[in-house]
């Protein structure tokens, strides 16, 4: 077996990083063994264990501009982690990065950050330093031409590091404070009443299908004829349908009216919302 295997092996052993497995093996002279002691004692070894537990907890963290904006979940195993200052300046650097990469976590993983190590290696090299299991979860990137990308942050943990995140993206040639506006009371909405979908017919089918499954079980064991469980079931589901699209969403500020309706209201015949995405931890 030459170098290159050993140090392979290695890192499918311990799960360090190729530059601290080709450093071991090195050290080692070649045997494995007390190569991997080498790592243990470093405490770099210890990263992959811990990467067999729950990681539930963490940030999201959002960078860019009006024009390209992204968002990434990283996640740990408590919150105390997740505000931690390594933790934190780890997924400020990882987010500008994310958005120079458009969300392409396997180009991601393979960046090369401040410190000339890669992604990946840092993440070993911080679980190792911090203990806990670190892990990149979802990440969208929003760009899209002749629009204006407006945000939201709730429950910010650090500048531009929060718990959950919206990017909203208005398709519009007008720049006015009244869309800046519009854009980030939307933002708030979408936080809020977490939509499914821009309109009903959106929704995904597996998700329509998940909750007439629900409404027909609750139905079934409610003793009423067939035909009155029948309109129940269509309400139910009609409902259903209506509060999980965002145009159709009663409007948090204004309850009694609906997303459409405050966007009529707006009086801007080109602004149309042509994508949002909502990221929350634990969700």
């Amino acid at each position: 077996m030459n170098d290159i295997d050993k140090v392979k092996k290695l890192r499918e052993a311990t799960g360090a990083g190729f530059k601290d497995c080709n450093l071991a093996v090195k050290e080692s002279g070649g045997d494995l063994d007390k190569a991997i002691e080498i790592l243990r004692v470093k405490g770099i070894s210890k990263a992959s264990k811990k990467m067999t537990r729950d990681a539930k907890e963490g940030v999201i963290a959002l960078s860019g501009d009006e024009n390209k904006t992204s968002v990434i979940e990283v996640n740990c195993e408590t919150d105390f982690v997740a505000k931690n200052e390594d933790f934190t300046n780890f997924v400020k650097e990882l987010s500008e990065l994310n958005n120079q990469k458009n969300s392409n976590i396997d180009e991601l993983k393979n960046s090369k950050m401040k410190n000339g190590e890669t992604v990946e290696d840092n993440i070993v090299a911080l679980i190792a330093k911090i203990g806990e299991k670190i892990t990149i979860g979802k990440a969208k990137t929003i760009n899209n031409s002749g629009t204006i990308n407006n945000h939201y942050l709730h429950t910010v943990i650090k500048d531009n590091i929060a718990k959950l995140a919206v990017v909203v993206s208005l398709e519009t040639k007008d720049n006015s404070d009244v869309i800046k506006n519009f854009g980030k009371q939307l933002s708030m909405h979408i936080a809020a009443s977490n939509p499914l979908a821009l309109e009903s017919n959106l929704i995904d089918q597996s998700v329509i299908d998940k909750e007439q499954e629900l409404v027909n079980e609750e139905l079934k064991n409610s003793g009423k004829p067939e035909d009155i469980a029948k309109k129940i079931s269509l309400g139910k589901m009609s409902k259903f349908k209506e509060e999980n699209a965002l145009l159709s969403q009663a409007w948090v500020m204004e309850p009694k009216k609906k997303v459409k309706d405050i966007i009529k209201e707006l009086s801007i015949a080109d602004l149309k919302i042509k994508e949002f995405f909502r990221l929350k931890i634990g969700e």
